[in-house]
C-alpha cells in the first residue's frame, strides 16, 4: 500500500520515552508498583550500547535501558525490549538472557527484563531461557506482553485514559488495515478524534498524533482527503491543535526526508516561531540563523511544544550548554 519506514523503531522509541511511566503501568503493573515515580527515570543509552553493540538499531528493535528508583530508595534498572516486526528468531530468549547477564556483569546491577511483542503471530510467545544438565540447571524468565492479545480487549482499551491504550489501538489497526487504505484512513481519523474527545492536552494530542501518523501510513491519493477531513473536524470543535498550525506538516516533511533549501528552512522556521511565540527579537533570529541543519530540524520538532518566547529562549540556552 505504501513504502515502509526505513527506521521502524523511531516512533516506538519516542513514545516510550515520552510516556515511559504510562507504558510500564499499562503493560507491567506489578513492576510499576515497585517504582517511586516522583523521581524521573534516567535513560541509560551509553550503558545500553555497551551491553548490546550488536543490536539492530533502526531495524527491528526499540530497546530502552532505564534507571528508576524503588519506593525503598534503591536503584532499579529496567531493560525494556520492544520487538517491532518480529520474525522467527530461535535465539530471542537467549538474547534476552545475555543482555540481562551483561548488565549484571558490566555494571553489577540486577535488572528487570521486559518484552513487548508487536508481531502478528499468535503462537510466538517467548518468555523463558533455560538449560539443564545433571549438575547444573538455569532458568531465566522475563516479563512479556503481546499486543495481539489486546484485540479481544477493545472495550477496555477504549475506556482507558492511559496514552498507551491509544498506542496499542493504533498499532493493531495498522496491522489490520495493511491491505485496505480506505479503511485505514477512516480508522486513523477515528483514533485522532478520540484524542480530542478523551480530554487529552494539546501536547498529548500532538505526541500521540505523531505516533498514529507514523504507523498508519496512507498512500498519496488519500493523504489530502485525510487532512481535509481532519481540518473540518478541528474547526468544528474549535480546537486547532494540528491542521491549522503549519509546523506539524513541516516536522513531518523533515522526518520523511523531504528536500528543502537551507535558507527556505530557516525562513519557514522563523515564520512559525513568530506565529507560535510572538515576534522573535532580532538577536534571537540571528541565533536561529546560525543553527546547523541538524539543530534546525531539532528546533522544527521542539517548537511544536512552545507556548511563549521563554520556551524558545530556554531551548536555545540548553543547546548552547550541550
Amino acid at each position: 500500500m505504501s513504502t515502509p519506514r526505513a527506521d521502524q523503531d523511531s516512533p516506538w522509541k519516542q513514545i516510550l520515552r515520552q510516556y515511559f511511566r504510562e507504558a510500564i503501568e499499562f503493560f507491567f503493573p506489578a513492576t510499576a508498583a515497585l517504582i517511586d515515580w516522583h523521581k524521573p527515570p534516567e535513560f541509560l543509552d551509553k550503558e545500553y550500547q555497551q551491553i548490546a553493540p550488536d543490536a539492530e538499531v533502526g531495524k527491528r528493535y526499540a530497546d530502552q535501558l532505564v534507571k528508576v528508583w524503588r519506593k525503598s530508595g534503591d536503584e532499579l534498572w529496567l531493560l525494556l525490549h520492544t520487538e517491532i516486526q518480529a520474525k522467527p528468531e530461535a535465539n530471542f530468549t537467549e538474547r534476552m538472557f545475555i543482555y540481562n547477564l551483561r548488565i549484571f556483569d558490566y555494571f553489577h546491577h540486577p535488572a528487570i527484563s521486559l518484552a513487548i511483542l508487536c508481531d502478528g503471530r499468535t503462537n510466538w510467545r517467548p518468555s523463558v531461557y533455560e538449560f539443564s544438565y545433571p549438575d547444573t540447571h538455569l532458568r531465566f524468565e522475563f516479563g512479556v506482553v503481546k499486543l495481539l492479545d489486546y484485540q479481544t480487549q477493545w472495550a477496555t482499551l477504549e475506556a482507558s485514559l492511559n496514552p498507551f491504550a491509544i498506542v496499542v489501538m493504533a498499532h493493531l489497526k495498522a496491522q489490520e488495515t495493511k491491505r485496505n487504505a480506505s479503511d485505514r484512513k477512516a480508522v486513523k481519523l477515528n483514533l485522532i478524534r478520540r484524542l480530542y474527545e478523551s480530554g487529552y492536552s494539546r501536547r498529548e494530542v500532538v505526541n500521540l498524533f505523531r505516533f498514529i501518523d507514523w504507523v498508519m501510513i496512507l498512500p498519496e491519493g488519500l493523504k489530502q482527503a485525510f487532512w481535509t477531513e481532519l481540518k473540518v473536524y478541528e474547526e468544528e470543535r474549535q480546537m486547532p491543535y494540528i491542521t491549522s498550525v503549519e509546523e506539524i506538516g513541516f516536522a513531518r516533511g523533515l522526518q520523511a526526508g523531504e528536500e528543502r533549501g537551507e535558507q527556505r528552512q530557516r525562513s519557514l522556521i522563523l515564520r512559525l516561531l513568530n506565529r507560535r511565540v510572538g515576534e522573535v527579537p532580532e538577536a534571537v533570529q540571528q541565533q536561529v540563523e546560525r543553527l546547523t541543519i541538524a539543530q534546525l530540524e531539532a528546533l522544527g520538532e521542539a517548537l511544536l511544544d512552545f507556548e511563549q518566547l521563554a520556551d524558545l529562549m530556554g531551548w536555545l540556552e540548553a543547546l548552547e550548554s550541550e
